[in-house]
């Protein structure tokens, strides 16, 4: 497995509000070393949604610091209960936390570097900011929000970066063209991209239509975005007459592996595709979330990624591993 979770306990040290709607939580574990870790890592925090112990995944803020880790959270009513949780926590509250892990490999060789930000998903862009700016190297940041006010780390960035900070601000008409963007890139450019599932896959069209190799966009994926709203949805198991009720604060993996189906995984991201399984039939529509299925086999609707996709309606699955019970 990539990903070992090695759990340790932490304090939450200090917040601050970032914007209306983003903010920041500095985490110091009780055994802490200020070591360095790789651009575009993320911790997993343990919450608790409804009384129930979840897992939520949240990128680091920026390099390495003395004072512990920092994340940044939005507030989302249409998040599935992560937010609220650690929305609703003090400084001095307990947190189970684990090791920094990264899938974000970056050519720190190249000429030229092209990062682009989507809302929130300017936490591990920062971080990577910072190490090119270092670096001295050839680098360009598009952070592209809805409004100036909901812009988290601007200043931060407007003085590291000065007029290699372009904002896209979509309600004062600005909006981020990826498609000239990539076009007026030099081959050999990297791109390291975050942002939400819809800006993720127009990058990627993008990218390719411009002729770039598809593996020089690298990018950071937010788990809980997709292209439907996230509601409650069914799953009914092949050949059996078990249906479960996937909540809209719970994945489909959490709720089939506490009902005895046990559904395999690594990454929890949807990027490693390990808890990828079958889908049977569907009554509505599913809703991929992950970023390891190519965008032929997600419209083939034949797997699902159970960490991280959901669906509208009832799908039926075969988990091949069935409870005792069935």
């Amino acid at each position: 497995m990539r990903f070992i979770e090695t759990w340790t306990p932490a304090t939450l040290v200090a917040t601050r509000d970032l914007t209306p709607n983003v903010r920041e939580f500095l985490i110091k574990p009780d055994q802490f070393e200020a070591t360095a870790y790789p651009v575009g890592s993320h911790i997993n925090v343990s919450v608790a949604i409804d009384g129930l112990p979840e897992t939520r995944s949240y990128s680091l803020v920026g390099e390495a610091s003395s004072q512990g880790f920092r994340i940044a959270v939005r507030r989302a009513d249409d998040s599935r209960g992560g937010s609220r949780y650690m929305w609703s926590l003090q400084p001095g509250a307990r947190l189970d936390i684990t090791q920094p892990a990264s899938l974000l490999a970056v050519d720190w060789t190249r000429d030229n570097y092209c990062l682009i930000a989507g809302g929130i998903g300017i936490t591990p862009i920062l971080g990577a900011a910072q190490a090119l700016a270092r670096r001295g190297a050839d680098v360009t940041l598009h952070y592209a929000v809805r409004s100036r006010s909901e812009a988290a780390y601007l200043d931060d960035l407007a003085a590291m970066l000065g007029d290699r900070l372009v904002l896209h601000v979509s309600e004062e008409g600005r909006r981020l063209d990826l498609d000239a963007l990539f076009a007026s890139l030099p081959r050999g450019t990297l791109a390291l991209f975050c942002g939400p599932m819809r800006m993720l896959d127009a990058a990627r069209h993008a990218w390719t239509g411009a002729g770039h190799p598809l593996p020089d966009l690298r990018y950071e994926t937010f788990g809980s975005s997709g292209t439907l709203p996230t509601e409650t949805f069914r799953v009914r198991l092949k050949d059996s007459t078990v249906e479960l009720e996937i909540p809209r604060e719970r994945s489909m993996l959490d709720v089939l592996n506490a009902s005895g189906f046990e559904v395999i995984s690594d990454c929890k991201r949807g990027e490693c595709g390990l808890c990828a399984i079958d889908v049977v039939d569907i009554e509505g529509e599913i809703d991929h979330r992950d970023v390891f299925f190519s965008d032929h086999q997600k419209q083939a609707n034949q797997k699902i990624c159970a960490c991280v996709s959901r669906a509208r309606g009832t799908i039926t699955v075969d988990t091949l591993l069935r409870a005792d019970a069935v």
